[in-house]
């Protein structure tokens, strides 16, 4: 339920509105960081308002988790009390979802939760390895270290996903613009065309044709251009869920351009949770285990997930690395040499960590270049375009002298004796 909080202060008389997702009124305003100088009054947000709100409002992201664990380490190594340290990071996270989240965590803590059974409620926000992180941090009393590890990887995973973002700007221009070219030309252009070609009765081509049936779909039924845009709605609404079947996920690591980059940000994200894992005192059992239910990719659960086999099997890492390389693409015998210098020096943790340093440095300079990476993809598309709309409209053009005066194809007559 989503609730609205105003805070008005009472040296200024000033009023913010905070939206909280949440139960209940007490949480409500734990969740908005009323401040002590601060009145608050809560108003439930219900029926089309509601669902208006949860279309409109910042969802929850990366960004929010990574401000609510490093602000979190940072009080607890400060000897914060823990339900204190949740509820400082009200004002710093940017979604009514993450209020919530902190609010109910804050509660649980308060009835006697251990922390990480307070975020196990919500895995849609901290996925199981974060969960066995907290887990292992509270069971060592590493907690603030963890805290601030996660932090440091969310933060990471940030950034890189910012530049991807910025580089994604310029194709989705081109995308939109050609879009709206196409549909102001079946408006426009096409229609007086169309009525020229068929008074004449000219054979028109294959892709004169095809312009003129989407500008006639479009004016008599312009409710058609729905279709695209929901599609183009579900398609972002259910993107979590299409990039997480094994199909599309195959299809996206044999793409050119593409695949480097997924594999690249599935195995980052792969190695560093396994380190940090493994840095926790996880056992390295159940820390392959988690890594492989939270790769991204279906060729790295796989390969976690055959490693761990091995390992149960009584093969070493290193070993395991090595008979499943083939997972890994063209980087896995890099990765398994790194792992049998782990393997000699006893330093598997930080070695793990190298790799997945690694990685993120790749990525990020991948980032740094998307826009390069994409620009052939986007001339490609703006020339196949451009050339599909010069040969549709301008094609029959070169064709109307012979059907305005077909006489003119005859032979010349023969000249006389």
């Amino acid at each position: 339920m989503l609730k609205k909080v105003a805070l008005s202060n009472v040296n200024t008389g000033r009023v913010n509105q905070i939206v909280v997702d949440t139960d209940s009124d007490d949480k409500a305003i734990s969740g908005a960081g009323k401040a002590a100088n601060e009145l608050a009054k809560v108003t439930n947000i219900t029926g089309l308002d509601e669902t208006i709100h949860r279309l409109t409002m910042k969802k929850g992201n990366v960004e929010d988790r990574a401000n609510l664990f490093a602000g979190v380490a940072r009080c607890l190594e400060r000897n914060i009390s823990t339900i204190k340290s949740f509820e400082l990071q009200s004002n710093r996270v940017k979604s009514p979802r993450y209020r919530g989240i902190i609010a109910e965590v804050a509660h649980q803590i308060s009835v006697g939760e251990k922390i990480s059974d307070a975020m196990a409620k919500f895995p849609d926000a901290f996925g199981p390895e974060i969960v066995a992180l907290v887990k292992a941090g509270e069971e060592s009393g590493r907690l603030p270290e963890i805290f601030a590890q996660v932090g440091k990887a969310s933060k990471k995973t940030l950034r890189i996903i910012k530049k991807l973002k910025k580089g994604m700007i310029y194709p989705g221009i081109v995308l939109t613009m050609g879009v709206a070219v196409i549909i102001t030309m079946s408006y426009t252009l096409v229609p007086a065309v169309s009525k020229l070609y068929g008074d004449l009765g000219a054979d028109l081509p294959g892709a004169t044709l095809m312009m003129m049936k989407l500008s006639d779909i479009l004016i008599h039924k312009p409710w058609t251009l729905m279709f695209p845009v929901m599609g183009l709605v579900m398609l972002f609404k259910n993107w979590g869920k299409i990039t997480k079947n094994a199909r599309v996920q195959k299809i996206f690591a044999a793409t050119p351009s593409l695949g480097p980059i997924v594999r690249k940000s599935a195995a980052a994200v792969s190695f560093r949770c396994l380190s940090l894992l493994l840095e926790s005192g996880v056992r390295i059992n159940t820390a392959l285990k988690i890594t492989s239910e939270c790769a991204p990719h279906i060729y790295y659960k796989e390969f976690f997930g055959r490693v761990r086999n091995h390992v149960n099997e009584g093969l070493g890492l290193s070993e395991s690395f090595l008979m499943e390389s083939h997972w890994l693409g063209e980087d896995g015998r890099t990765v398994c040499g790194i792992m049998e210098i782990a393997a000699e020096t006893g330093s598997a943790t930080e070695m793990l960590d190298e790799v997945a340093d690694d990685y993120e440095e790749e990525l990020d300079n991948i980032a740094n270049q998307v826009d390069k990476v994409l620009e052939p993809i986007t001339i490609l598309f703006l020339g196949v375009l451009v050339g599909f709309l010069i040969y549709a409209i301008y094609s029959p053009i070169f064709n109307l002298g012979k059907v305005m005066l077909p006489g003119n194809d005859d032979p010349p007559p023969a000249a006389a004796p």
